[in-house]
């Protein structure tokens, strides 16, 4: 394969094209056949929109008519109906037979149980593993590197699926996980001198602060030179990524929200969906899930449709998460539209009709390192969206941070989320270390108990 630009040539060049869009349709259409062959949901739903086959679809624009968007309440919904057995739900959702399924992965399941992501062998091999092939090489991973693989093992996409995939890249995975915790990573790291580290930023940020106690040297002295990470937002954000690079003395990459991965610009340019051939991309409007125009600053709910397998059957799926568009040439000069992660759907909170995400509050709170820690918690008195003003911020301040210049902190802080998020918090100050750190997926909302 050589020093080729893509790891996949073929598809990644045409990326949005016009002959992109002619391969989408025709797969499209194999895998609506699919869904009314072998998922009744599906085809009940598609009937009641005139499609009884294929031929119903004549352009990408007919499937957004044809199927309104999966959601979380829908998932529920066929859940309730199938009396909570798995398989049912499965046998009425998936474009193919149970028994061709090879691996159950699933969501972290905090609002309630966890929604399955099941993968047929050809998922494995030929949707998941290219996808994460594709992000690997655009990242820089080449054969013969060593991949400390510290994402949580247990269910998560992430996590034991790139492990299964038969078509390798000549990378050295190390499987050590993340609920190994970050003592035993780092240690595995060290021992094994792995070079690539893949992981959720909060843990590459731990582990920050780890190295030194561990290791009784820098995370640095490790020598990883590429970190891709992935499972939350916090590698887009500039603080964050500025932290983790001249800690680790690596380039980092984000990845994730669907089958994307950012450039190596020295300026974060979102990350660009490398997938088309085989993932129809969408965003619709969060309220009325109309259709959204894929253009420069569009935001919304972003909707997934696979077009190839059929195990993890992503049909007009809404994953909750809300992003922001960029379709003009990005400046790396790679292929593929960009999105960056506004929010979550489900940390959406409106402040005296103001809507704030988590993940804005972050980078906020993120661009006053070091004299803040960087982590922080939102205390609501209820479960959102609704926040009683003020919104309540727990935030660690930073470690050389003396108790005089605290007051001007508070001051610029507030300031800040009044200019760039639109409402002034309630700040309460915590010492160092005092708020509790991830190893998998940091949870920023703390709901008061009754």
């Amino acid at each position: 394969m050589g020093e080729s630009k893509y790891w996949n040539p073929q598809f990644e060049e045409i990326l949005g094209s016009e002959r992109m869009r002619e391969i989408q349709l025709e797969r499209l259409r194999v895998q609506v056949d699919r869904l009314i062959e072998h998922a009744p949901y599906f085809g009940r739903r598609l009937a009641e929109n005139g499609v009884s086959s294929s031929a119903d679809i004549s352009s990408l624009q007919d499937w957004p008519k044809a199927l309104p968007p999966f959601t979380k309440g829908d998932y529920r919904a066929l859940m309730d109906d199938c009396e909570n057995d798995v398989y049912r739900f499965l046998d009425e959702t998936l474009p193919v037979p149970l028994d061709e399924l090879a691996c159950m992965a699933a969501t972290s399941g905090t609002t309630g149980d966890p929604q399955p992501y099941p993968l047929t062998r050809y998922d494995l091999d030929q949707f998941w593993g290219e996808y994460l092939l594709r992000s690997r090489w655009r990242a820089g991973v080449r054969p013969g590197d060593r991949l400390i693989h510290a994402f949580a093992l247990s269910m998560f996409l992430a996590g034991v699926p790139p492990l299964q995939c038969a078509r390798e890249d000549g990378t050295m995975q190390i499987p050590v996980g993340a609920e190994a915790g970050a003592g035993r990573i780092l240690k595995t790291a060290k021992f094994f001198r792995g070079n690539v580290l893949s992981c959720t930023p909060s843990l590459a940020e731990h582990m920050i602060e780890r190295a030194p106690e561990i290791l009784g040297a820098p995370i640095s002295s490790l020598g990883i030179s590429i970190i891709m990470c992935g499972g939350e937002p916090g590698a887009g954000l500039p603080a964050v990524r500025e932290r983790i690079e001249s800690a680790y003395g690596a380039k980092l990459y984000d990845l994730g929200a669907g089958m994307g991965v950012s450039c190596d610009h020295p300026t974060y340019q979102g990350m660009h969906w490398v997938a088309d051939d085989l993932c129809m991309y969408e965003l619709v409007d969060p309220a009325t899930h109309e259709p959204l125009a894929l253009e420069d600053g569009v935001e919304g709910e972003a909707v997934f449709t696979t077009l190839v397998g059929g195990g993890l059957g992503w049909t007009r799926l809404t994953l909750g998460d809300i992003h922001q568009v960029t379709v003009s040439p990005c400046p790396c000069g790679a292929s593929g539209l960009r999105y960056r992660i506004v929010g979550r759907v489900d940390d959406m909170l409106k402040v005296k009709g103001v809507i704030v995400y988590p993940a804005a509050i972050d980078s906020v709170v993120s661009s006053f390192i070091p004299r803040v820690t960087g982590e922080f918690r939102i205390l609501l008195d209820e479960p959102p969206p609704r926040v009683v003003p003020p919104l309540k911020l727990r935030i660690e301040k930073g470690r050389e941070l003396d108790a005089a210049g605290l007051p001007a902190l508070e001051e610029e802080v507030v300031k800040a989320m009044k200019e760039r998020l639109k409402f002034t918090p309630k700040i309460v100050w915590v010492e160092p270390d005092s708020l509790e750190r991830s190893e998998h997926k940091t949870r920023f909302i703390e709901i008061a108990a009754k």
